[in-house]
């Protein structure tokens, strides 16, 4: 264990780089973000909005499911194997895309891109953990999402404009396959396993007794409903996903509904997610400072007021204040909820727990896909996405009644006493 440390300063090297990583498994899933939903109706006519939301459904539940193996096989196998996995997958995503003959092939390539987004996103997040230690942990997961989102937004607004001065395939896809191939280099060629931090800082931390250690089924049930801060925190992840399923499928089309053109749907598919992105950079330390519930309840309750402003709106700038609306709340929420299963999971299960919490969040983006479309064919895009933003602003109410605040002051450090005196 010599020369293992825990903080951002201490470890900036591998800390930097698992940022970047982290942009191009951003960028990767930033390629559908303005152009899939408009592909479906342009290309395969697929008329029925639950159809059409389909590729999120499949994306969501395998991404949600594999985030829950990420943790376990990260405890078990190391962090390294599991985000080298990741990318070998998300390899074939962009040529299932730009060849796809059938709305089929789409959907396979989306259940590949969600397993990869589970293996890579939750590994950056759980190897950042182990690195930046208790002191940071809301800004390092600030500047992991910011990297993220941020790419998902220049990949959304990059893709949009090729699609339109291009065509939507294949070219804008060609830029998957530089983001897969350079996401996966770095990763074999210079990401270093985080495990001895992790058992450094189990260490410093006070380790368990053996009949103390929960049970895997102890972890799922404590995260997803026993315990009143992370079961509070998994919930809002879920509702938080629900709405960005949503935006994913329905934005795009209530935009081209109101006589938007696809270089303006680009630009306003990336706006929520650079709001967000960049947002991050100051929300993820701003909870280390002032606590994480009041960031997490009022984030909720933005993202909701974003989301009716986009359906009142009647035009480019109002679409887009609602989408930065959205955003700003976002970032409020998502850096937040990781850090605050930091601050309560010890570190010995602490990977497994973050599995559990992106299971539930995941999810969200299935259950909001079918939610929104199956509403929307019932009752149009606008009730549908009253339904989400009503949803959204109660699991505010529910984090403000049930948690509490996560944050602790930093424990003392020990005097060593010389026992020559």
């Amino acid at each position: 264990m010599t020369g293992i440390r825990l903080g951002l300063r201490e470890n900036l090297g591998q800390f930097s780089l698992l940022v970047v990583v982290n942009a191009f498994v951003g960028a990767m899933v930033g390629l559908e973000r303005s152009i899939l939903s408009p592909l479906a109706e342009q290309e395969f006519h697929l008329v029925a909005k639950t159809a059409v939301l389909s590729f999120i459904v499949v994306f969501g539940v395998t991404k949600a499911l594999t985030n829950y193996l990420a943790g376990r096989l990260s405890d078990r196998f190391g962090r390294k194997h599991v985000l080298v996995a990741g990318w070998l997958v998300a390899v074939p995503v962009p040529f299932l895309l730009m060849w796809a003959p059938s709305w089929t092939w789409v959907l396979v390539a989306n259940a590949l891109l969600g397993m990869s987004q589970g293996l890579t996103w939750s590994t950056t997040v759980i190897m950042k953990i182990d690195l930046a230690g208790p002191k940071s942990r809301g800004l390092a997961m600030g500047l992991n999402e910011f990297a993220g989102y941020f790419a998902v937004a220049a990949s959304a607004l990059a893709t949009g404009y090729l699609a339109a001065h291009y065509g939507l395939r294949p070219e804008p896809f060609y830029l998957g396959v530089g983001f897969a191939v350079v996401g996966l280099l770095l990763s074999v060629l210079l990401v270093r396993e985080t495990t001895h931090h992790v058992t450094h800082e189990t260490r410093l931390h006070g380790v368990l007794a053996s009949h103390e250690v929960p049970s895997q089924r102890d972890i799922f049930w404590r995260t997803t409903l026993t315990d009143r801060n992370l079961s509070s925190v998994s919930q809002a992840g879920l509702v938080n996903n629900l709405n960005d399923g949503m935006a994913w499928g329905l934005f795009p089309l209530f935009f081209t509904a109101a006589g938007m053109n696809l270089q303006q749907i680009g630009t306003l598919a990336a706006v929520y997610p650079a709001t967000w992105g960049i947002g991050q950079l100051f929300t993820g330390a701003w909870s280390d400072r002032i606590g994480r519930k009041s960031l997490i309840v009022g984030g909720m309750w933005l993202q909701a007021i974003g989301i009716a402003v986009v359906i009142l709106a009647h035009g480019f700038a109002g679409f887009a204040a609602g989408g930065a609306l959205l955003g700003i709340g976002t970032a409020m929420v998502y850096p937040t909820l990781l850090a605050a299963i930091g601050d309560v999971a010890h570190p010995s299960w602490r990977a497994s727990s973050v599995g559990v919490y992106r299971l539930w969040r995941d999810l969200g983006y299935a259950i909001g896909a079918l939610l929104a479309g199956l509403v929307a064919d019932a009752l149009g895009l606008s009730a549908a996405m009253w339904v989400v933003a009503a949803l959204t602003f109660a699991s505010g109410v529910v984090a403000a009644l049930r948690m509490t605040e996560t944050l602790r002051p930093p424990a003392p450090v020990p005097v060593e006493h010389d026992a020559s005196r």
